[in-house]
């Protein structure tokens, strides 16, 4: 943080004094040596501002349980599971003890506090850019439903055969992690991120076959995932529709899901369309019109200011960046 500040201190101090130069000495040749001098230190700050943005951690891999929470990892989504001993930490204001076998899944582990280990304990986790991992689900999308119920209870009871086969997945992705100078390393990281998530989903599925929410909040946010599992969010992201379909006010809604899931209404409904629109958009064959008409955007450029706020980029970038390179 302080290094950025610095670095633009720097970058607009630079701006300044190049204003200054082109101005006052309008008679001098077009590029002075001091202007030349000030437009190479630009392009040096712009280029260590870049380094530092690529120093963010986007896949880390420990055995370090006390270092599950660290500030850095604010961003990801950490994946633990205990090997041996025991330990315990509070996570949404409750106590959660895990043992062997046990596998922890929380998105931004910031929040999780009061660790605590035997001293016989061990683990091993990793953790992923949380970002990066939403954009591999496909549009089937049980991650909405399953990140809902991991914020009631992010402990995962696994057998011997998934514990087994979660730490694979571990090391799989800690050999390559590292491989930075692979060509296709963000397409090959998210490959091996994806096969982890289905392992997860498996056993979490299994786990929450057995619970069932018998309390009028439990309806809503079952009910809210099953809508949104359907793809009806291809055509209706409207707050007020779902609130409507459930009979419950908008703003009884929203209150619930932020209540018990940390997240508003919107997000998971951006969560539940982002990759249907990537899916459109990969399809050459719909021109961006179609798409904004099948989407129910009320105009093209509506539909371009949701492809740019959810994907980075608009359409026409988007769909030149996964064109294949000759």
């Amino acid at each position: 943080m302080i290094a950025s500040i610095f670095l633009y201190f720097f970058y607009y101090t630079a701006k300044l004094l190049l204003f200054f130069d082109l101005n006052v000495s309008q008679k001098a040749p077009p590029f002075s040596l001091f202007t030349q001098k000030i437009s190479f230190l630009l392009n040096i700050l712009v280029i260590l501002q870049q380094t530092i943005n690529d120093m963010k951690v986007d896949f880390l891999f420990s055995e370090d349980f006390y270092g599950m929470n660290a500030p850095e990892l604010k961003h990801t989504c950490m994946h633990l599971l205990c090997l041996e001993g025991e330990g315990s930490f509070v996570f949404n204001e409750h106590c959660y003890h895990i043992v062997k076998n046990d596998l922890v899944v929380m998105p931004y582990p910031h929040r999780a506090s009061n660790l605590a280990a035997h001293p016989n304990m061990k683990v091993e986790w990793f953790a992923a850019d949380n970002k990066f991992l939403q954009s591999l689900l496909p549009s089937n999308n049980y991650s909405i439903g399953g990140s809902i119920s991991l914020n009631f209870n992010p402990v995962i009871p696994l057998s011997d055969e998934h514990a087994a086969r979660i730490i694979d997945d571990f090391h799989r992705l800690r050999v390559r992690m590292d491989m930075r100078q692979h060509m296709f390393y963000r397409e090959m990281m998210g490959s091996l991120c994806l096969t982890m998530m289905y392992d997860i989903f498996e056993s979490h599925s299994q786990r929450d076959t057995t619970s069932e929410h018998s309390d009028r909040t439990g309806y809503i946010v079952k009910s809210l995932m099953e809508f949104l599992s359907t793809g009806i969010s291809c055509t209706e992201r409207s707050v007020n529709y779902y609130a409507e379909s459930l009979n419950v006010s908008p703003k009884y809604l929203s209150a619930t899901i932020k209540r018990l899931t940390g997240h508003s209404v919107t997000s998971f409904i951006d969560r539940a369309t982002v990759p249907i629109l990537k899916s459109f958009l990969e399809d050459e064959r719909l021109s961006l019109t179609q798409i904004a008409d099948r989407m129910n955007f009320t105009s093209v450029s509506y539909f371009s200011r949701y492809c740019t706020k959810h994907l980075g980029m608009s359409p026409s970038n988007y769909r030149r960046s996964h064109q294949p390179k000759i």
